[in-house]
């Protein structure tokens, strides 16, 4: 499950558009209410990057289980120095750890040891995922924009045109089922751009959140190229708050061991979204979009 970067504390908050049965119409402006300390925040993200077993910077493979995986020996699906062979399966919604006649369960989103190792198993029944953490933290901590009151948003979420589901990788490069949550139409320099709102699953699906990932000005320039996540708060009588201070890299920025999600279809904003995260690596591409997942209308 991702950490999270800041919110800002006691803002004004720029009017959030939504587009109504008649058109476009502008929330009068809002005092957001008193936010943790942004600076504070980020402090901790940080300090999770750079010291947690299971943080991105310590990760070395990621997998699909499939069938089936094999862990340990030089010709294994993933070799692991010094362990010996393990089997990783999956039946009827539980992964388990085989090595010999010792079986142990790996709980979604529960990391466990092996050797110097630490095993994390995300995703939904039938197509877990297994990440595999080593015992270093490679690569560079993130780096941030200067707080821009400019760009927090409060307003209303318009509902979706249909219901349904798609398949995304979230920021960790787990694909879930993403549930079309609606769209918010936000005002970006010269633009109002429409983006599309949906419901990522985390904590090995028992919660979710609103999310949107989103591609603006500053992709492959100061921002990572793939895109950023960015989520939607619920706030008081139906509001909901869009932060993009809050704007953070999917785990692919940090290690290659995690696949990029595909931008999602319409969430372009021509102009550059200084706020959020940055980016200092170099040498990546965007992934194709390809064929999203066709909603299943209900």
């Amino acid at each position: 499950m991702c950490r999270r970067t800041a919110t800002t504390a006691g803002w004004h908050a720029a009017a959030l558009v939504i587009l109504g049965t008649a058109g476009a119409s502008a929330l009068a402006a809002q005092v957001t209410p008193p936010a943790p300390s942004a600076a504070a925040e980020r402090a901790e993200y940080v300090a999770w990057l750079t010291t947690a077993p299971t943080s991105p910077l310590s990760a070395i493979a990621q997998q699909p289980i499939g069938t089936g995986l094999r862990l340990g020996p030089p010709d294994a699906d993933v070799p692991l120095d010094g362990v010996a062979e393990q089997r990783v399966t999956q039946q009827g919604g539980v992964v388990t750890l085989a090595a010999g006649a010792g079986k142990r369960p790996i709980g979604r989103g529960v990391p466990i040891r092996l050797a110097t190792y630490t095993l994390t198993a995300e995703g939904p029944p039938g197509r877990a995922v297994l990440t595999v953490f080593g015992p270093r933290h490679r690569g560079k901590p993130p780096l941030y924009y200067e707080q821009q009151r400019s760009l927090v948003f409060v307003g209303r979420l318009l509902p979706p045109e249909t219901l349904g589901t798609a398949r995304v990788l979230g920021v960790d490069g787990v694909e879930v089922d993403a549930a079309e949550a609606g769209s918010v139409l936000v005002p970006i320099g010269d633009e109002r751009v429409l983006l599309r709102v949906r419901r990522l699953t985390t904590g090995g699906g028992e919660e979710s959140e609103l999310e949107i990932f989103f591609r603006d000005g500053t992709n492959g320039r100061d921002t990572y190229p793939a895109g950023r996540f960015v989520p939607l708060v619920p706030e008081r009588d139906g509001r909901y708050r869009l932060d993009f201070n809050r704007a953070r890299n999917p785990f692919c920025a940090y290690s290659s061991a995690y696949p990029c999600p595909a931008p999602w279809r319409g969430n372009t904003i021509t102009a550059p979204v200084e706020a959020g995260e940055r980016y200092a690596g170099s040498g990546l591409r965007v992934p194709s979009p390809g064929p999203e997942a066709r909603p299943e209308t209900r």
